[in-house]
């Protein structure tokens, strides 16, 4: 729990010291700024005025993306937003970038008007507003119950972002074998939200073509407007079982500015300059309650974060069929409190799951179990349990979701159970407080810790939302106002806003609840809350979160993908897209160099699906660089989308702004190094085992190589044994006469490993745990050859040995389940139970427990005892 919360709960002083919002640092020459580990090639720029976005690799290679909110003054087609694929080109899907041509930077008005690519033609499939079904519908546009189209056209007031101008992400559902038809689902990011599907097809020349007559908004169909519709359709992905999942970016839901946490409002006495924009949703005109605060308190004004997405609000009541009463006989809009109907906040900031997607209509589910942000996109991994989602906006987090079953195990989604998470950095040299530094992103991982915020299914958090479901404008004015609103708006008004800053807004979930909830994490842990509590983590996950010390401090984490299926060993990556503000400030546990132009990270999954440490592999220009440093390099990276074969598509949204000597966005396309990896293992004391040698990709091939392996530790085990993959010929290996090293020479003279093979087997190495204790597995390359027999960009990673005690009673070695280095599961059935409490009890004097005394040493006191067994057995209890 931070400092703050422990005056917070009891704290009475006035005052809005504690609201000072932390600076960044300067931005300077940040060492490894721009710096790629791999290749990096650019591959197409979009329009003037458009984000890259949305991007989706068929099959067969061919290439899709979004053209969002271009200039109107570029030519057509490129002057309205649409979904376009590369006609004529296919990515080899092999690893290697040498299947495409560069294309050069836009430098004059002609080619800055376009969308450029070195290979293939940019043909749009469908634009914003075609008509679709009949003319009834204009692709991308939200309409009222009634049918009438919300526009600006129709209603007065505020609307992110021009309806049907910013289409994201893309997903495309086969219906076939050979992946020639299906449906195109695409994201629209306006507010309200939209996706819409359109069925499309390939000829036998390899063109695309949509079928716009049988296009449907899904917005506009019953089931999703019964779950409140959505806003702010940002990116999705594609699940392992075959859905499109569209994720809601509400960036309108922080509570508190910034850095700021519920604590400094209570330790405060006041919320004034700390309170951000959900505060004031169900304000009547929310998106002016900016210009409102500017006039209360002048000078003393402050930045309502998230106030800005507030637009857009007021339309989704009349999505879901409020009547327009704030509608002015002029063509405005006032302050009029909408009564009827009204969105609640709480069902918007979600991952939205497409159940049967060919079904007509597809089956919505909002996982609103999976946490409320500004979500910019999940990433579900091939267990079908674990998610990863990146919240974009200032001071946001990364999170974890890990489902108790396998997420389309569950018949009906709303029984979908599991654990929210969130991230906590622990290596000092992310933090120039800890490391005495202000280390460069470029040459720091981050370390990551998950902090458990809470468990509940589904439909336990929609029971906890539909609490506020009843909840209008009216009942804004009413709870904190005293003047009636019915006799003097304004004065209501201005009452409202005011009390709403000094102590909350009281129509929904309250900071005094927030603050008890974190009383009771610190207390009681995340499952011993009181039951009208656990909803707080669920419905105000960043405040939560950032209530308990967890780093929310990631500034526009726009991107995280996985390979398709992705599984233990493989990479999830995910995008920042500017390294700045409360990254590189001087509070928090990040705290480090400045880098505007963001950093992209990639992070290994582990046994358990875990990640544990985020690598950079990108990292952008600083804003201070010449044309020279920033016009090739990718600078705020937006969209990942990781490929079959392992390379990246970055999407760029740094659209103007210093450094380059263009104004457009980019398609990048990363080639990462070959990675030269050994496996991480654990071994019984006494006992033998394997681990590969492999490379993790070789676009090239390769003609041969020598790589040398080290045990650091030749007291914990040692390599005995060489056995070369079958693939390889000629091959040698010498293990030292200690078994610490081993090298390993190789060629592949029959070219058997053919080039963009993956996670190729060089060799198994088998080793023998001579001691209890950890050693690193190190590798070094020493050469490797491509197929031509040009050296190869291949990095060393190291692997892990855990060697622990042998079996105590019967075949199963006891295992470690919490990672503490004491084995409480004595049995090694997997999980700690009573039987291990007897086998420790039965088998207390066998060499197998008296000779690995420090693995069962449970009470810690340095020797083995009988109190050991009492400390196990309490542990169980």
């Amino acid at each position: 729990m931070e400092a703050s919360l422990a005056a917070a709960l009891g704290a009475s002083v006035a005052g809005v010291a504690s609201a000072e919002h932390a600076e960044e640092v300067e931005e300077t020459d940040t060492p490894g700024a721009p710096s790629v580990r791999g290749n990096l090639k650019r591959f197409s720029t979009t329009a003037f005025g458009a984000e890259v976005t949305g991007p989706f690799v068929f099959e067969d290679g061919g290439l899709l993306y979004s053209l969002q909110h271009p200039n109107e003054d570029n030519p057509e087609p490129f002057d309205r937003a649409g979904v376009g694929y590369f006609s004529g080109f296919r990515f080899e899907l092999d690893g290697n970038n040498d299947d495409f041509t560069e294309v050069s930077t836009p430098q004059t008005r002609d080619e800055q008007g376009r969308v450029r690519s070195g290979n293939g033609e940019y043909v749009l499939l469908a634009q914003g507003r075609d008509p679709i079904r009949g003319g009834a519908e204009r692709l991308g546009v939200t309409q009222t119950p009634d049918g009438t189209d919300i526009t600006q056209d129709n209603f007065a007031g505020t609307q992110y972002g021009d309806a049907a101008t910013n289409p994201d992400c893309n997903q495309f559902v086969a219906t076939n074998d050979e992946g020639t038809e299906g449906y195109l689902f695409t994201n629209w990011e306006n507010s309200p939200g939209n996706v819409s599907r359109i069925p499309i097809s390939r000829d036998e020349d390899g063109e695309w073509e949509a079928d716009l007559e049988n296009a449907i908004n899904l917005a506009n169909t019953e089931p999703l407007r019964s779950l409140g519709g959505t806003r702010i359709n940002c990116y999705g992905n594609l699940t392992p079982w075959g859905t499109m999942v569209s994720s809601e970016e509400n960036y309108a839901h922080p509570r508190v500015s910034l850095t700021h946490t519920v604590g400094d409002v209570a330790e405060a006495g006041s919320g004034e300059g700390i309170v951000a924009a959900c505060q004031f949703w169900n304000r009547p005109n929310p998106s002016e309650i900016q210009e409102a605060i500017d006039g209360y308190y002048g000078d003393s004004s402050w930045y309502i974060q998230g106030s800005w997405a507030l637009t857009g609000v007021e339309f989704l009541a009349y999505y879901l069929g409020a009547e327009p009463v704030d509608q002015t006989d002029d063509g405005k809009n006032d302050t009029t409190p909408i009564g009827d109907v009204y969105p609640n906040p709480y069902r918007y900031g979600y991952h939205v799951d497409f159940r049967e997607p060919t079904a007509d209509p597809p089956q919505p589910v909002k996982y609103y179990v999976m946490g409320r942000a500004s979500w910019e996109a999940p990433d579900f991994l091939g267990d079908e349990r674990t998610v990863y989602g990146c919240s974009d906006g200032d001071s946001k987090g990364i999170y974890k979701f890990v489902a108790d079953e396998p997420i389309p195990s569950y018949d009906d989604p709303m029984d979908l159970e599991g654990t929210l998470y969130a991230p906590k950095i622990t290596n000092d040299a992310a933090s120039a407080a800890d490391s005495g530094q202000r280390n460069s992103p470029a040459d720091v991982n981050l370390e990551i810790e998950w902090i458990e915020l809470g468990h509940a299914s589904n439909a336990e958090a929609e029971r906890w939302i539909a609490e506020y479901d009843d909840v209008t404008q009216v009942h804004y004015l009413e709870a904190h106002a005293e003047t009636d609103w019915r006799e003097d708006l304004d004065a209501a008004l201005e009452e409202a806003d005011r009390e709403v800053i000094e102590n909350g807004n009281r129509n929904y979930v309250t900071n005094e609840e927030i603050l008890e909830w974190a009383e009771q994490w610190e207390e009681n842990g995340p499952r011993g809350v009181d039951e009208e509590l656990r909803k707080v983590p669920f419905l105000e996950t960043r405040a939560a979160a950032k209530e308990i010390g967890a780093s929310i401090e990631f500034n526009k984490a726009e991107g995280v993908d996985s390979i398709d299926g992705a599984g233990p060993g493989d990479f999830v990556y995910f995008g920042i897209s500017e390294f700045n503000d409360d990254m590189a400030d001087d509070t928090g546990d990040i705290q480090m160099d400045r880098v505007d132009g963001g950093v992209v990270y990639r992070a290994e999954l582990e046994p358990d699906y875990n990640v544990s440490t985020l690598e950079p592999v990108i990292v952008g220009p600083d804003f201070t660089d010449s044309p020279a440093d920033a016009d090739d390099a990718l600078r705020n990276v937006d969209n990942v989308y990781v490929m079959d074969d392992g390379r990246v598509l970055c999407c760029e949204d740094g659209f103007g702004g210093p450094a380059r000597s263009y104004p457009n966005d980019g398609l990048y396309v990363y080639q990462p190094n070959v990675l030269v990896d050994v496996d991480s293992l654990a071994v019984a004391n006494g006992s033998t085992a394997s681990a590969d040698l492999t490379a993790s990709s070789l676009p090239a091939g390769v003609s041969g190589g020598c790589v040398t392996v080290t045990v650091s530790d030749p007291e914990v085990a040692a390599i005995t044994d060489v056995a070369f993959s079958d693939e390889l010929t000629p091959t040698e290996s010498t293990v030292s006469e200690d078994g610490s090293s081993a090298k390993l020479r190789f060629a592949d003279a029959e070219k058997n490993v053919q080039p963009g093979a993956m996670d190729v087997v060089i060799a198994s190495l088998e080793l023998r745990a001579r001691g209890m204790g950890t050693t690193d597995l190190v590798v070094d390359v020493d050469r490797l050859d491509d197929e031509d027999g040009d050296a190869i960009d291949a990095e060393a990673r190291s692997g892990v040995l855990v060697t622990g005690p042998p079996a105590v009673d019967g075949e199963n070695a006891p295992t470690d389940p919490d990672g503490d280095g004491r084995y409480e599961d004595v049995n090694g059935n997997g999980r700690l139970d009573r039987d291990d409490i007897v086998t420790l009890f039965e088998q207390f004097d066998s060499d197998s427990v008296r000779l690995n005394a420090s693995a069962f040493d449970f009470n810690e006191n340095g020797r083995l005892d009988f109190d050991d067994i009492v400390s196990l057995y309490e542990e169980l209890d």
